[in-house]
């Protein structure tokens, strides 16, 4: 290193991202410990150290004496160019330590756009981006989170993939390292297969050959051996009460994008949204008991002083105890002023009780997502929420004071008309109108009704899967109609760029091949793909194309009934049979009840507990 680090960071914005030394860090003798594990978050430092499931694995690994979790994240611009310039390589924020220097390294896979910042993340490590380029000497490299269910365009630099929940998994894979180091068996191939045939999870692309069709559609999957699974089952926490949860978390230096207790309430959700996989991926829906959440919101806000509570879920009206939990916690979050937050509520869910209990929070606004704009796609999707459902919540919230209201929308859902789009617009001016027609509104304010529209991307393992996105040309020419028929100066308009949306369908949808395309991007220094300024739609183009690939061939066309998925090697616990059958009453504006009112025999509630959606289904 030729300058001071110290010196460094008085140059770069916000140094509190690299300096370390946090409150709640952990720190461990290295002469104890058998087996380092590097947790990376492939974006900055404010948006990882939000992630609520790096806090759970962090405390989870921590637990284990002889190991040592540490977290990285993706160096900004500014401080990659000191870096280079210094030849810095990339360190851990706990011991300062070169990652070279761990036994593993583990990648959380939030969304597709953060591919590049993995294999920049490796680059500034020093590290080999493909795992056959990577000798015994180096860290297993292992990828999880929500898009590790479609590992494939990413299966050429990772060693192994954790598939579904990581509590009970990573600690395992931990053990088996050090056991096998211990008995002196360990090689980094004996590893990968010891790791797939014995540990339920664990998905080694190198252990599987993929043969392609003459039109370029996937043949088949076939292991290597006859002991590898021939699918991978993902691996869920049954009972979340008596799940690792921390105590205390690492307490940042600067402001990051939570910066809150995150109180997990339960995982999965009833609903069956079509687009959305998330309620697929994590079900079944398990819930945690209200007084063991009401224990871990004292214990969190005691050891944090953090004067807000975000309940997180996907869904948080779905939790069936809402109502006892939410006066356990304001039994005591009152006289300690810290306010509760209530995200990711439903329209038809939306109640004035629960307004009273979230109105100590500052926000004068609320969020609510329609997602379509016509009851006919609102079908089409499974929303299963009317119109008369969002005006009876924005009524609630106008009487208790709130003006300001945002609805999420996306537009190139499958079916969609010009018709679907123009109702987007209308039905915030029906908001804007309900407003004016409140007796109890705030008279001193005006409103305003933010629209955000993102664009449709046919994600893996939903009814949606097979279904083409809309070329980028449609999906520019949705978004110039839609802002024509906003008309209203309270009705704010604002779209997700459809360049980045098109090719995130590409790497969603994506197979082995386009490993190819991005290894040449991180070549070409692509990173921060998800973040505007960086962001080159023409240069992603190129590279596909330059990889012999087609964009069109992932993102815009319909995949085939009976066509072998890139993701089909992974077993998410949701039948084919049940996602193809929603498709198809997606087609005939069919809409399939939640959970609760009627099992449809997903085949997810083989994997729940007591506490899971269909409990009485569960043998």
């Amino acid at each position: 290193m030729n300058k001071d680090i110290s010196t460094i960071l008085k140059s770069v914005s916000k140094p509190g991202r690299y300096s370390g030394g946090e409150f709640g860090q952990i720190i461990k003798d290295k002469s104890k410990i058998k087996a380092r594990f590097a947790f990376c978050f492939p974006d900055t430092y404010e948006i990882g150290m939000s992630n609520l499931g790096m806090r759970i694995l962090y405390g989870v690994l921590n637990r284990e004496e002889d190991v040592w979790c540490e977290r990285v994240y993706t160096p900004w611009l500014d401080m990659q160019e000191q870096m280079r310039e210094h030849d810095i390589p990339l360190t851990a924020c706990e011991s300062g330590d070169e990652l070279t220097a761990f036994d593993m390294i583990g990648f959380t896979l939030q969304y597709e756009m953060s591919y590049t910042n993995v294999l920049r993340m490796l680059k500034l490590a020093g590290i080999p981006l493909r795992s056959a380029d990577r000798d015994d000497s180096m860290p297993i490299i292992i990828g999880g989170g929500p898009c590790a269910y479609n590992p494939e365009p990413v299966a050429d630099f990772f060693d192994l993939f954790n598939i579904g929940e990581g509590e009970e998994m990573l600690p395992e894979l931990c053990r088996l390292y050090i056991s096998m180091k211990d008995d002196g068996s360990y090689t980094k191939e004996a590893y990968l297969h010891r790791a797939a045939s014995e540990i339920e999870g664990i998905y080694v692309p190198s252990l599987y050959e993929v043969s392609y069709r003459d039109d370029g559609t996937i043949k088949e999957y076939k292991p290597k051996y006859d002991d590898i699974p021939r699918s991978v089952k993902k691996r869920i926490i049954t009972d979340l009460d008596k799940a690792y949860f921390p105590d205390k978390v690492v307490m940042p230096y600067i402001e990051t994008v939570h910066d809150r207790v995150m109180l997990e309430v339960f995982r999965g959700c009833i609903r069956g949204c079509r687009f959305c996989q998330a309620g697929i991926i994590y079900r079944p829906v398990r819930e945690k008991s209200p007084e063991v959440l009401n224990s871990q919101a004292k214990c969190l806000f005691e050891s944090t002083g953090y004067d807000e509570i975000s309940l997180t879920s996907l869904s948080i009206s779905d939790y069936t105890e809402l109502e006892e939990l939410t006066d356990m916690l304001l039994k005591w979050t009152d006289e300690n002023m810290v306010s509760l937050s209530l995200p990711s509520l439903r329209v038809d869910s939306f109640t004035k009780e629960l307004m009273e209990k979230i109105a100590s929070v500052r926000s004068s606004s609320l969020t609510f997502a329609p997602e379509a704009g016509t009851q006919r796609l609102r079908d089409v999707i499974n929303k299963n929420v009317y119109e008369e459902d969002l005006l009876r919540a924005v009524n609630v919230a106008f009487e208790a004071g709130k003006n300001k209201v945002k609805l999420y929308f996306m537009q190139g859902l499958p079916t969609e008309t010009y018709e679907d789009l123009e109702g987007i617009a209308k039905l915030a001016t029906s908001v804007v109108d309900a407003y004016y027609k409140c007796p109890k509104r705030n008279k001193a304010r005006s409103p305003q009704v933010t629209i955000s529209v993102s664009c449709f991307i046919p994600k893996p393992f939903t009814p949606f899967q097979w279904a083409a996105q809309d070329s980028l040309e449609t999906l520019e020419e949705k978004q110039v109609y839609l802002g024509s028929k906003v008309t209203d100066r309270k009705v704010v308009y604002t779209h997700h760029d459809a360049k980045v949306s098109r090719i995130e369908a590409v790497l969603a949808r994506g197979d082995r091949r386009l490993s190819a395309a991005l290894e040449l991007a991180a070549a070409e220094d692509f990173m921060f793909d998800s973040w505007d300024e960086c962001f080159d739609y023409d240069k992603w183009i190129s590279v596909i194309e330059r990889s012999g690939l087609d964009a069109a061939f992932y993102a815009n066309r319909e995949f085939g009934e009976d066509e072998v998925l890139p993701w089909d090697i992974i077993d998410c616990g949701v039948t084919k049979e049940f996602l193809l059958r929603e498709y198809k009453n997606a087609k005939s504006e069919k809409t399939t009840p939640n959970c609760r009112e009627k099992c449809s025999g997903c085949g997810a509630n083989r994997l729940g507990g007591e506490r899971s959606c269909c409990p009485k289904a569960v043998k």
